[in-house]
């Protein structure tokens, strides 16, 4: 008996029973928990005021804050209002040409032809499609085509070649009556797709 007690308490001997936590270390994780999430929603709030604001003297700031503002997709271009908003409307297709010489055209998602659930879901998608065809993104060209090489792939007849076009029509506000515009065609991305790259 005496033995087992011994085994016991050379068992137990350095370790400590985990202690209790105190009211005042509750108090203290708590306080802390509640500073970091204000402190959290507060820098947004601040870094989405700057950036939204039109006024040159955040410039400083807003070129610190635009990477992450653009990674997190919170930034916003008030390209859609004054003082110079957007004059055209555009969209972008897709042609993909197989090995066999077929065609098949695939349109990126007009937010038009959207339900309201849809579009809610979806808006972040059209913001991309309306700078991707700008030059300084051609980087992005060969992985979106790619993208769109894989999602239509047929291992009959696999495809060779995709083409991005942008479609542009001009705006005219107030013409309600005038015929709907004619889109104009850019093609802004064209090329073969890299060997293994439906893999």
């Amino acid at each position: 008996m005496s033995e087992a007690k011994g085994n016991r308490r050379k068992k137990t001997k350095g370790q400590s029973p985990p202690q209790p936590r105190t009211a005042g270390q509750n108090l203290q994780t708590g306080a802390l928990r509640r500073g970091v999430i204000s402190a959290f929603i507060l820098f947004h709030l601040f870094v989405i005021t700057v950036v939204a604001l039109p006024l040159k003297a955040f410039s400083g700031v807003k070129e610190l804050v635009m990477p992450y503002m653009r990674w997190s997709g919170l930034f916003q271009s008030w390209d859609m209002f004054g003082p110079d908003p957007v004059k055209v409307n555009s969209y972008v297709k897709a042609v993909v040409i197989s090995r066999d010489r077929h065609m098949q055209v695939w349109s990126f998602p007009k937010m038009e032809d959207l339900g309201l659930g849809e579009r809610f879901r979806k808006e972040r998608y059209r913001k991309f499609m309306e700078v991707l065809p700008q030059p300084q993104l051609a980087p992005l060209w060969p992985d979106v085509a790619i993208h769109l090489a894989r999602s239509l792939d047929n291992s009959a007849d696999p495809p060779d070649k995709i083409l991005l076009i942008e479609f542009q029509s001009d705006i005219h506000p107030g013409s309600v009556d005038s015929p709907e515009p004619v889109a104009r065609p850019n093609v802004f991305y064209e090329d073969y797709l890299p060997p293994g790259a439906l893999r």
